[in-house]
């Protein structure tokens, strides 16, 4: 099993003001699979992303990633392990803003003793024509894209999407949808996405829905939707 989490916990707050976000969370996913995480606002979910990539820590429990068990890093570790097997895609685009599409997307290639070719990645996003716009000149859907690129640039065991449609238009989401669907096919990232999108499950090999900080069900999806036939 490539990704495995044990009884995971966290709470934030002292005392009386104490308040128990994650209760206990126990997942597996295979290498290659895209899982999307479902629930309402307040549920757990980017959290729980925050707690596997590292971002966050959790107060219990395991986290098994390839066979590395991640309570056991110091910070040093932690953060070369980021820097080398976990990319992220946010609903903010956090591009440097006096960097062009390229360079932006270089700055993930520098991360990695093996990263992908920029040239075929930026053909892949659709985003050659641009490569020297600055991200000023782009699109919502254009800087996500350059995002997109910069995550996956150096091959991550693992992509980390947090809500990654949430700030763009519906044309535009589904084209998003499509490029991570592919990302996924194409290179075999095990990709993980925060939703609160129920139509997104349609195109995701596994399901897990979280309510007030528990996984209320965990299935597979035996019949994938192609993104571009989601209809929300």
């Amino acid at each position: 099993m490539f990704l495995q989490l044990s009884d995971i916990r966290k709470s934030y707050g002292n005392k009386e003001n104490r308040v128990e976000v994650l209760k206990g969370i126990s997942l597996e996913l295979e290498k290659g699979e895209m899982c999307v995480l479902l629930g309402p606002s307040g549920s757990g979910k980017s959290t729980l992303l925050n707690i596997i990539g590292g971002i966050d820590s959790a107060d219990s429990g395991q986290i098994l990633i390839n066979g590395d068990r991640m309570e056991d890093m110091n910070d040093r570790q932690l953060t070369s392990y980021r820097r080398k097997h976990l990319g992220y895609i946010f609903q903010s685009y956090n591009l440097i803003p006096n960097l062009t599409v390229r360079e932006n997307i270089e700055v993930g290639a520098y991360l990695s003793k093996d990263p992908l070719s920029v040239n075929e990645l930026l053909e892949i996003l659709g985003m050659t024509a641009h490569k020297d716009k600055m991200p000023s000149q782009l699109s919502g859907g254009q800087q996500q894209r350059t995002a997109i690129g910069r995550a996956i640039v150096k091959n991550p065991d693992i992509l980390l999407c947090d809500e990654p449609t949430g700030a763009l238009d519906y044309n535009t989401s589904k084209d998003i949808l499509t490029l991570i669907e592919r990302i996924n096919r194409e290179y075999g990232n095990t990709i993980i996405m925060v939703t609160h999108n129920d139509a997104l499950k349609g195109m995701a090999d596994r399901i897990l829905t979280l309510k007030d900080g528990s996984i209320r069900r965990d299935y597979r999806n035996d019949h994938k939707i192609p993104a571009a036939e989601l209809e929300w």
